[in-house]
């Protein structure tokens, strides 16, 4: 991934209020990303499209 790109998504992601962008006032520049609490209510979701997924490996698998 190029940093222009890398750059783009962390400015979409903070947009979005997913991630917390912080600099630090040291040098050289740190920059950190945190997760938002707002990104927490995504787990729900997430454990949702894992399970999905282990099942689909699952299904994909004993077909052959």
């Amino acid at each position: 991934m190029s940093t222009k790109v890398l750059a783009k998504e962390l400015k979409d992601l903070e947009e979005h209020k997913l991630i917390k962008r912080t600099v630090a006032d040291v040098y050289p520049v740190l920059v950190e990303y945190i997760p938002t609490d707002y990104v927490n209510t995504l787990s729900e979701v997430i454990t949702a499209l894992h399970k999905w997924g282990l099942n689909h490996r699952k299904m994909i698998t004993e077909r052959h």
